[in-house]
């Protein structure tokens, strides 16, 4: 199950009281000051963990919180700082405010880290306080506070191509028959309710990771049938492939109808590189192409295949390996690595 938007509530360690203390020498009877300082609140910090791929296991915890510093010693013993708590996210993670409504931190990298709540300074003991005219304080501060507050963790996924298309469009059955994914497949509407992702190979030592989103209706962008849901997952796509049925009357008005939910929802998807496919060749009855015209304008170039019987499935392989970045597979025999591009 993908989990994409949980809330959690953070807090810090408070930090440790600073100490009162004299030193106990024989035939002293109050010597110096030697209280020693608090120990420092630990922080709270957002992590990415690459093996994460949702937000599921923070549905279930949904409070972290760091270590409170220990207060200092005598002999002017500082006293431990209060351990870190740190929150694993899958990369792609964006980091809110909830009460700020502020954008903290959008998490994309393998190690990237973000500091979320500080925890407070240990207090000062009362050997800080000695001064020439005061050689026996019993001043020492309290721990600095805690910080407290409420985020909102939402995952976009991270892929190199995103699959658009009208709901039973054969989405999940192309990232079937391209990768080893196993969505799940109905011959009925919105059978996919939430992304899938598949490892698409295009090359020898080259693969793209693909991207199923639900299927997108007219009002998607609005929200009508968990459309905001579905298309913040293709914010991060670096391509995008539009697939409409090759048996629609109007193939080229359902193409601008899903154009026009993309740019309601974002103006930057309609810059990135996209490919339109017609899918189903296979129900128009000829293993060589359309029986009937294809209602398209030419300056609108595209793809007919067919997912079930593999047709037009290599050309689509090259396309995409064409304008989409490279990954290196290692350990495959053949050509040197190439570059990612």
């Amino acid at each position: 199950m993908l989990v994409d938007r949980v809330l959690i509530r953070v807090r810090s360690g408070r930090g440790g009281d600073g100490c009162t203390a004299f030193r106990r020498e024989k035939f002293v009877p109050r010597g110096g000051p030697s209280g020693g300082d608090g120990g420092r609140g630990g922080d709270v910090i957002v992590a990415v963990d690459p093996a994460l791929h949702t937000l599921l296991d923070l549905r279930y915890r949904q409070h972290w919180h760091a270590e409170d510093g220990r207060p200092g010693e005598g002999a002017t013993k500082t006293g431990k700082s209060g351990g870190d708590a740190v929150v694993p996210v899958p990369p792609g993670t964006l980091v809110r405010d909830v009460e700020a409504g502020e954008l903290l931190g959008d998490l994309m990298q393998v190690g990237q880290t973000l500091l979320v709540a500080r925890g407070g300074k240990g207090g000062l003991g009362n050997a800080r306080f000695k001064s020439s005219i005061n050689q026996a304080p019993t001043k020492s501060t309290p721990g600095g506070p805690y910080e407290e507050r409420t985020l909102e963790l939402e995952l976009k996924l991270i892929a190199d191509v995103g699959l658009v298309g009208l709901p039973n469009a054969g989405k999940s059955t192309l990232l079937a028959a391209l990768s080893d994914a196993r969505p799940k497949i109905g011959d009925y509407p919105f059978t996919t309710l939430e992304p899938n992702l598949g490892l698409v190979r295009t090359a020898p030592m080259r693969s793209l990771v693909m991207a199923d989103v639900p299927g997108l209706i007219e009002g998607a962008s609005a929200g009508r049938g968990l459309g905001k849901e579905f298309l913040r997952h293709v914010e991060r796509c670096s391509a995008l492939l539009v697939l409409v049925e090759a048996t629609s009357e109007e193939p080229l008005a359902v193409y601008r109808s899903l154009l026009a939910e993309l740019e309601a929802h974002a103006l930057s998807l309609l810059e990135k590189p996209r490919l339109l496919v017609l899918s189903k060749l296979d129900l128009l009855g000829s293993a060589d192409g359309p029986q009937r015209p294809v209602c398209l304008e030419p300056t609108v170039g595209y793809l007919a295949i067919s997912a079930v019987s593999g047709l037009g499935l290599d050309a689509l392989r090259r396309e995409l390996d064409r304008f989409v970045p490279r990954v290196e597979l290692p350990g495959e025999p053949g050509d040197s690595p190439i570059p990612l591009r």
